[in-house]
């Protein structure tokens, strides 16, 4: 009886605090009971940051130089054609954009809200 009651109060003694992974997964933090509503900040190190601006910096040139060539494929495109060609491509993109804005309207007019701005 007296054993059982040593390792009953042995198993209360053996509970620890749990330990938390951080986001990145890398830094382990100890939670304290006390702590649970709280939330500890762990800071990265500096070349991780560091790695992860150059590689947003990186992403953004990339996108900005992918837009900047569509938008030359665009108009390489309507250059290289026949004067005729070029005045009916014209018309049909704003045939087009005409089209698309009266859809959106139709769409956003079926709301209550909407119905008041498109009387």
């Amino acid at each position: 009886m007296l054993t059982v009651l040593i390792l009953l109060s042995g198993l209360q003694l053996c509970i620890a605090s749990p330990v938390v992974k951080s986001e990145d997964g890398n830094n382990e933090i100890a939670v304290s009971p006390q702590s649970k509503n709280r939330k500890t900040k762990i800071k990265k190190p500096m070349s991780v940051k560091k790695a992860q601006r150059l590689q947003a910096k990186k992403e953004k040139k990339l996108k900005r130089d992918y837009e900047k060539s569509i938008k030359e494929n665009r108009k390489r495109s309507l250059e290289i054609q026949t004067p005729e060609v070029r005045e009916r491509m014209k018309q049909n993109l704003k045939n087009a954009n005409t089209r698309n804005k009266d859809k959106r309207k139709t769409n956003t007019s079926r709301t209550k809200k909407a119905k008041r701005k498109y009387k």
